[in-house]
């Protein structure tokens, strides 16, 4: 089982109510999170599985993420 910090956390959560991709920038402001908080944490979302990007620079979250949330 992968393990969640309260930021990854946030930030498969505010994906999660999500309807499409999303960049950083939007999923900063329904995570209240800074940018480039959600931008460093990405890239360790989507080699973990959890977040998947569909579109360049746009993201979605994964059935990992959503199991991962529980």
């Amino acid at each position: 089982m992968i393990e969640l910090d309260e930021k990854r956390k946030a930030i498969l959560t505010a994906l999660a109510t999500m309807e499409k991709p999303a960049g950083c920038g939007e999923i900063a402001k329904k995570a209240d999170l800074p940018t480039p908080e959600v931008v460093g944490r990405m890239r360790g979302l989507l080699k973990d599985g959890l977040v998947e990007r569909p579109v360049e620079g746009k993201y979605i979250i994964s059935g990992e993420g959503r199991k991962a949330l529980g």
